[in-house]
């Protein structure tokens, strides 16, 4: 049977999002080794699909860089973070963030602390609705800091920050926080200082948030390869 003829025969339910959703879960939750090898034909006979939808979810996850495609050898999923390389993400954060927040609450006229509440309320009563709670809050914690990131009005930090896809690779290390109710806390602390338009207190929570981020997902290495000494925030004139 050739693919397209498969590809006819597939379950109409299952769509290539359904298939690039499924993948995804996988890798996040581990069931997909990291830096581990993909046998297309096997996830196909498993999600009773033709190999079409898998290359196609593939692809998609490539750009997520969460799958890696080698010439001559197909695709691999991506090694997790190692201390290093978390040290350097959250030094990232670190210089991007916490100015955007102070930017978010700058801005009086287009103030994002009404879509960012909507964001924090949604989790909350979905976590309430639904079981896994982990997927929930990569959902959550993606858009609430793109918000932020996208009200600063500054396309280039945007897609920097963009780039390096981070909360799909930190939520691989290790199920920090797995209730969200830390992440939650400190995001209303971020959220309240954005709509007071403050923007040293936005600034210092949002520096404070990412502290103890990086601490808590640091949790996935021995405790010595885990501090991460940063100055607080330099207070502008």
């Amino acid at each position: 049977m050739t693919d397209a003829a498969v590809r006819d025969a597939e379950p109409r339910g299952r769509s290539g999002t359904d298939v690039y959703g499924i993948l995804r879960a996988k890798i996040l939750d581990l069931q997909l080794p990291p830096d581990g090898k993909i046998n297309i034909d096997a996830l196909a006979r498993e999600l009773g699909v033709s190999q079409t939808p898998i290359r196609e979810a593939l692809s998609q996850l490539e750009g997520d860089r969460l799958i890696v495609k080698t010439p001559g050898k197909g695709y691999r999923t991506t090694a997790l973070l190692d201390t290093a390389e978390l040290r350097e993400l959250f030094e990232f954060r670190l210089l991007v963030e916490p100015w955007a927040a102070r930017a978010a609450a700058v801005n009086r006229l287009i103030n994002p602390a009404r879509t960012l509440r909507a964001s924090l309320d949604e989790f909350e009563s979905g976590t309430v609705q639904k079981g896994n709670v982990r997927h929930q809050l990569v959902a959550h914690d993606t858009v609430f800091h793109d918000r932020i990131l996208s009200a600063s009005s500054n396309e280039f930090a945007l897609h920097a920050y963009r780039a390096t896809h981070c909360h799909l690779h930190l939520f691989r290390l290790h199920p920090a926080d797995y209730q969200g109710t830390t992440t939650v806390e400190e995001h209303r602390g971020i959220v309240d200082a954005i709509a007071a338009c403050d923007p040293d207190a936005a600034e210092e929570a949002m520096h404070r948030h990412l502290i103890g981020a990086y601490h808590r997902f640091a949790e996935a290495f021995s405790q010595e390869d885990s501090e991460l000494r940063v100055p607080p925030p330099a207070k502008l004139c």
